[in-house]
């Protein structure tokens, strides 16, 4: 059980670099190859940790595997050994598919207050933390206990995060205004899932602009800016770094559930449906049933 136990480590810390799918033997009955909790990691470049079994059912599992990598959704594998499958054992077994994900990595360009109010509220919705800044006695806070971090400034951005990929958020909160526009000018060119840059409307507007035409003076395309928030963060009103980092975390946690960011209320509906009834008098009805019972 140790290497499918490592093996869940490695994927959940992003170390392998990938999803995976976990079986876990839930049921047995009879004469079955394997007990129940015995485990098998299959990762999405192929590799195989663990078995439950081997022959037939163990193909079975490792088909839900490959189909839980696929859609993302946990499924059941339940198999009568012999009538099922033609095996030997006369037993029964079913187990347990379920899809495993790297912990999202959240990569802050930056020390100062907003990122030490971000970092732990960051950490604590089960994004891994990477802090970047040349101050290395900001990077001795606290809220960085459980951080990686990288003493290096804007320019040494790809020595600090060489891996960076598609699956990694990105907010740049550095204290002035020209590495903010140095570190978004290296960023968009290198693979994100998500980068955000803190500032006012009218900074944005400036900096993007200026990035731009930097990109068509050296004769390069146009990056892709589709994946790129500025100011970043949902309009929640607040100003104070507590305040801005639950802004930046929940446009975060939209991204990546999909989510709009939009308030949740239906109260106006409701309202308006009980109006609706009890203009028509449905709900006067319904009293009424109920008090005949």
């Amino acid at each position: 059980m140790l290497p499918v136990a490592r093996a869940v480590v490695d994927v959940l810390s992003g170390r392998t670099g990938g999803p995976a799918a976990l079986a876990t033997v839930i049921g047995r009955s009879g004469s079955a190859p394997q007990v129940v909790g015995a485990r098998l990691l299959l990762r999405e470049d192929g590799v195989q940790v663990g078995t439950v079994g081997g022959g037939a059912i163990e193909e079975q599992v490792l088909d839900a595997c490959r189909a839980c990598l696929r859609d993302g959704s946990p499924r059941v594998v339940k198999a009568h050994l012999v009538r099922d499958l033609g095996m030997c054992c006369g037993g029964a077994m079913e187990v347990f598919v379920e899809y495993l994900a790297p912990e999202a990595r959240l990569v802050l360009v930056g020390a100062g207050h907003v990122a030490q109010a971000v970092a732990p509220v960051a950490a604590g919705v089960g994004f891994r933390v990477v802090v970047v800044d040349d101050r290395e006695d900001l990077l001795e806070h606290p809220a960085f206990a459980g951080a990686e971090r990288h003493a290096r400034d804007v320019d040494e951005l790809e020595l600090a995060v060489p891996d960076l990929g598609e699956r990694d958020y990105v907010v740049i909160l550095t204290r002035d205004h020209a590495r903010d526009e140095r570190a978004l000018a290296h960023l968009v060119r290198r693979p994100h899932r998500y980068l955000g840059m803190i500032g006012s409307v009218r900074k944005v507007h400036a900096i993007v602009a200026r990035v731009l035409r930097r990109e068509q003076e050296l004769g390069r395309p146009r990056p892709d800016l589709s994946r790129v928030r500025a100011p970043v963060g949902i309009a929640l009103g607040g100003r104070t770094p507590a305040e801005i980092a639950i802004s930046i975390v929940a446009e975060l946690l939209a991204d990546r559930h999909g989510g709009t960011g939009a308030a949740m209320n239906v109260v106006p509906q409701a309202l308006a449906r009980l109006g609706a009834a009890a203009s028509t008098g449905v709900e006067g009805r319904e009293g009424d049933a109920r008090d005949d019972r």
